[in-house]
């Protein structure tokens, strides 16, 4: 009977389960987040959150027994220095676990992201989300006053055009009457030559009759 046995063994031995999840925390403690199995997830989060509460009590012996499981002097520094400090007045919950939907190639493994909860990336990505948002916006208004003051300086440019363009448009048009006189003209001189053309053929075939 399995009574009373805490934790999953992956199929490892005690060294080479307790490897794994000193290296996972130190790699979570130095990211902020991580990609796992769901299993994994679920196991590393009972680990991290011991740790940060070691980290929250600040004092010499909680260093050195962090380092004692982490092995690992930046993974403990950022613990006791940055996430500690973070979470001083948060009663646990320092992670959270997000399920992922495709599942990992190979085995069909569940996959899951696990990281910090409130982590320094998060806040400033929404305070850049927003001053985006602001900028846009912004942006958009100006545009909106250009356009409103756009077409009567458009208006007042085209009657100026119009009236420019109104002798050329005049000269252009007598040019084009005269060029289609020009054009009449020719084409009757052609038909009446083609006229007595045929006229004397006529002639000379009586003639030769």
């Amino acid at each position: 009977m399995r009574h009373q046995v805490d934790g999953r063994k992956f199929g490892r031995n005690t060294s080479h389960r307790k490897a794994m999840f000193r290296n996972m925390a130190a790699s979570l403690i130095n990211h902020g987040q991580i990609r796992t199995t769901t299993q994994k997830a679920k196991e590393l989060r009972r680990v991290v959150e011991r740790l940060v509460t070691l980290g929250k009590k600040g004092d010499l012996s909680s260093r050195r027994l962090a380092f004692s499981r982490l092995r690992d002097k930046s993974a403990v520094h950022a613990l006791f220095e940055n996430w500690a400090k973070l979470y001083s007045t948060r009663p646990g919950g320092y992670t959270r676990i997000l399920k992922l939907a495709q599942r990992r190639l190979g085995d069909a493994a569940e996959e899951a992201i696990i990281e910090f909860v409130d982590r320094p990336e998060e806040t400033t990505g929404k305070k850049k989300a927003q001053a985006s948002k602001v900028k846009v916006a912004s942006k958009k208004a100006v545009a909106k006053k250009k356009a409103t003051k756009k077409p009567t300086a458009e208006a007042s440019e085209s009657t100026g055009e119009e009236k420019a363009a109104a002798p050329k448009k005049k000269v252009a048009k007598k040019t084009a009457k005269k060029a289609t006189a020009k054009k009449a003209s020719a084409s009757q001189k052609t038909a009446t030559a083609k006229k007595t053309t045929k006229k004397k053929t006529a002639k000379k075939a009586t003639k030769k009759s």
